[in-house]
């Protein structure tokens, strides 16, 4: 088993410092264990926030008090599940912790947000141009865990990787590494009506084609 954990690891892992946006709120209960989710701000060198949604486990929690405003460091995997919203599905990207602690905030704490992932593309990434001229490319990445279960991630290739991931197949297992973002977005329904809604992606620094089949 903690063979399989450790591979886990190696082909999902996140590392994220951020401050504590959301009072940790019940999200779910599981075999008698209760998680817990809160929003966690991710600041980027350009001044952007990223606001990610995190689940943690009351075993890692129940010792720690937290709130907004206290810096933590988070270990964990993206985790991904579908949910109905007004008819129909919605992909919810999280982080689920496995290693949580407190930052002590007088040490002058750093913003953080590494991913690594490795898997297998499962859709045609769709290359396209964005509106400022930049080469990006869309791709959806199957992430095996353990008991058949697979996490499905959105990533999104820039410039010279994004040229590259275009041209590859569905079924190529590639590893990358990014950051997880997240995107306000603006979408209108029939009615013509605007609601402003939020996106979440790996935002990919390196891509790597890797032997291996789907």
């Amino acid at each position: 088993m903690e063979g399989m954990e450790e591979k886990g690891l190696e082909t999902n892992s996140a590392e994220l410092i951020g401050i504590v946006l959301s009072p940790p709120a019940i999200s779910h209960k599981s075999y008698g264990e209760t998680f817990y989710s809160f929003s966690l701000g991710v600041d980027r060198k350009s001044g952007y926030r990223d606001i990610i949604q995190i689940i943690v486990s009351e075993r890692l929690v129940w010792n720690l008090e937290f709130e907004p405003g206290d810096y933590v460091e988070i270990i964990g995997q993206i985790r991904t599940y579908n949910e109905e919203q007004d008819g129909r599905n919605k992909l919810n990207v999280v982080i689920f912790a496995r290693e949580f602690k407190r930052c002590d905030e007088d040490s002058g704490v750093e913003h953080e947000n590494k991913i690594s992932l490795e898997g297998f593309i499962c859709k045609k990434p769709i290359g396209r141009i964005s509106p400022l001229g930049r080469e990006i490319c869309d791709i959806m990445l199957a992430v095996n865990r353990m008991y058949n279960k697979s996490d499905y991630i959105p990533c999104i290739a820039w410039g010279r990787n994004a040229g590259y991931a275009s041209n590859l197949s569905v079924g190529t297992k590639i590893s990358v590494t990014g950051r997880i973002q997240s995107r306000e977005y603006r979408k209108r329904d029939s009615e013509g009506n605007v609601t402003v809604k939020t996106a979440y992606e790996v935002s990919i620094l390196k891509l790597e084609a890797l032997p291996g089949e789907s």
